[in-house]
């Protein structure tokens, strides 16, 4: 007796649809995996990073942690970004946060949540950094979501501070990366107005 059963028609209805739309998909999946988009983002459930811009699996390379950190103590994030660009030579990592995040509220509100406080410090100290800037929005709610936007940054600049980035750059790589947020309101993404190429836009990114 299979355990959850209608995730497993959900499966198959879902290996049938794929097949009728594209009898050779599966076939293709196979064969390699070059997608040119890692993509970091949160656990949340809500945002399904090829589903909301519109690519197939094996198109997009994920990883997905609580409030999307790029920590350097983090091997588990480290491997999969190195894997993506000297394996996949991916072209672009997109560090996507979203507005209304979980961990991004539990970072603020000052009260003890357990194991996960630890990871949680990480956003503290941005806010710590951050709080003329963050204590000038009266609205709790914008100033979250300023938060939100924040720490995609900081972690956009965590991401280009790791050594296989670094030196992906020194060797010529064409390596971007970008900041986005994403809306679970309206499902759209919005672009944080950066992309870093090099070690020099970096230095600007950690100077603003």
């Amino acid at each position: 007796m299979k355990i959850l059963p209608h995730l497993f028609e959900n499966n198959h209805q879902w290996s049938s649809r794929m097949t009728r739309e594209d009898p050779t998909f599966f076939q293709k999946l196979t064969r390699q995996q070059t997608p040119e988009y890692l993509w970091i983002g949160c656990t949340d459930s809500r945002v399904p990073a090829n589903e909301i811009v519109g690519l197939l699996p094996g198109e997009i390379f994920v990883h997905r942690n609580v409030a999307n950190l790029v920590v350097h103590s983090d091997m588990n994030c480290l491997s999969v970004i190195q894997y993506a660009v000297e394996v996949l030579k991916t072209k672009h990592i997109i560090v996507c946060g979203h507005y209304g995040c979980g961990g991004v509220k539990a970072a603020m509100d000052n009260r003890a949540h357990g194991l996960i406080d630890n990871w949680l410090g990480h956003i503290r100290d941005i806010y710590r950094k951050r709080r003329e800037e963050l204590a000038a929005v009266t609205d709790e709610d914008e100033r979250m979501d300023r938060l939100c936007e924040l720490n995609v940054a900081e972690q956009v600049v965590n991401v280009g501070n790791t050594t296989p980035v670094q030196e992906a750059w020194k060797r010529g790589q064409p390596l971007i990366l970008h900041g986005w947020i994403y809306s679970i309101a309206n499902g759209l993404l919005k672009d944080l107005g950066f992309s870093v190429s090099s070690q020099q836009e970096l230095k600007q990114l950690e100077a603003d």
